[in-house]
């Protein structure tokens, strides 16, 4: 998993509410597990005139002009900002893979569906809690400028405009925070532990022969 400390990016408005994890990553697109490949299907349903199937080759298919990924000023976006409920519905880990894969880092709303947000911190994805009224600010200044830039210091826990105009804290749970800002998902911070790992099975092979898989492992701890 990447590492985020602080993070510049374009911000791209998702101006609904209650995005649900169907909307984020259609249902037939959850066939597999690779946990990359799926960026080009965020949003499909919207982002595109036809519907998308796998193995699709998503650069020939047309795109709906009238959503808001297919705006060019918007092209190459980072932070995606949205409204409360954020990716509310099933349960499924596909949402953050696709978020990511299509290159967003973090996320800002007023709210997050429990699970999705728990997901994205362990997929390397930031899910930034702001009140209404900092997310109706930060809507009028991205719509209101071309190219709108945030700045996001995990460290500090602070999202400011790059031009200077907003600048708020947020809040982060400190365990979560350090596996960002050290790239660790779950299987990183196993990693960790590998030595005392490696020597607790080896203990318990020496005093336990018996449970070895391998017969040839059974026999040379006999």
């Amino acid at each position: 998993m990447k590492p985020l400390t602080v993070h510049t990016g374009v911000v791209m408005p998702m101006d609904r509410a209650n995005v649900d994890t169907d909307a984020i990553i259609p249902k037939q697109f959850l066939k597999s597990i690779k946990r990359s490949g799926f960026g080009p299907n965020l949003f499909d349903a919207w982002r595109y005139m036809d519907e998308g199937q796998p193995g699709m080759d998503s650069a020939k298919r047309p795109l709906n002009p009238d959503f808001v990924m297919n705006q060019p000023r918007y092209k190459g976006a980072s932070i995606l900002l949205a409204r409360r409920n954020f990716g509310c519905g099933s349960s499924r880990e596909h949402a953050p893979w696709a978020l990511e894969d299509q290159g967003f880092r973090v996320l800002i709303a007023p709210s997050y569906a429990d699970i999705f947000f728990n997901n994205c911190f362990k997929n390397g994805v930031l899910p930034i809690v702001l009140s209404e009224d900092d997310v109706d600010a930060l809507f009028k200044l991205t719509e209101a400028t071309p190219g709108f830039e945030l700045v996001v210091d995990l460290d500090q826990q602070t999202v400011r405009s790059a031009d200077g105009r907003f600048e708020r804290r947020f809040e982060v749970e400190p365990f979560r925070k350090h596996c960002l800002l050290n790239g660790l998902d779950d299987i990183g911070l196993t990693l960790q532990k590998a030595d005392k790992i490696k020597a607790y099975e080896a203990k318990r092979l020496q005093d336990r022969p018996w449970v070895a898989t391998d017969p040839h492992q059974r026999l040379a701890n006999a």
